[in-house]
């Protein structure tokens, strides 16, 4: 995966910003992804990205990240969405953990796939809600997103020590920001 600052912005936090950037890498990158995403009740999958013209967004559940990062979904062979990967595979996934942390941010190919195995291994009983013949019905396929850019925001210490640094700063004026963000390199 390439390395990208695009995903960073500037903050009016005056405090020294190596403490809190870390690119993780290998398995270390892999966990961070799993952690963020399979966490996220649900994504915002983003097709038909074209520059000065709006995108397809739907919101979506990932069913599974395997050990490559790679992310894994469900969709009904005919939808809108799967012509729209055939048309241009580059993919957008936004999601958010919880209401102050676990921003993910990953850009990647998608490819789609009618494999019944994968299919079989992904299944859970709630996905018979968009797909009335269970497991077995024939216009499932799934949807492979490999990232090529993953870039993260989260707390370093967990939702709770986050809050009552928050809740610290705000009371003695002074910053105490418990915010790790950078890449995630596979």
């Amino acid at each position: 995966m390439e390395n990208s600052t695009t995903s960073r912005d500037s903050s009016n936090n005056t405090q020294d910003t190596s403490e809190h950037v870390k690119t993780l890498e290998g398995k270390e990158a892999v966990d961070k992804l799993k952690e963020l995403a399979k966490g996220a009740e649900n994504c915002f999958f983003c097709t038909s990205i074209k520059t000065g013209l709006p995108l397809s967004v739907r919101p979506m559940s990932v069913l599974d990240v395997d050990d490559d990062g790679n992310l894994w979904f469900m969709s009904h062979v005919g939808s809108a969405k799967n012509q729209e990967i055939e048309a241009d595979p580059f993919t957008h996934l936004f999601f958010q953990h919880h209401k102050n942390s676990g921003f993910l941010n990953v850009y990647g190919i998608s490819e789609i796939l009618e494999d019944r195995k994968k299919i079989e291994e992904l299944w859970n009983p709630l996905l018979k809600v968009w797909f009335q013949d269970g497991k077995d019905d024939d216009q499932i396929s799934v949807i492979k997103v490999s990232p090529t850019h993953v870039y993260y925001w989260d707390t370093k210490h967990g939702e709770a020590v986050a809050f009552i640094k928050m809740a610290a700063s705000i009371i003695t004026g002074k910053t105490m920001d418990d915010s790790v963000e950078g890449e995630l390199d596979f």
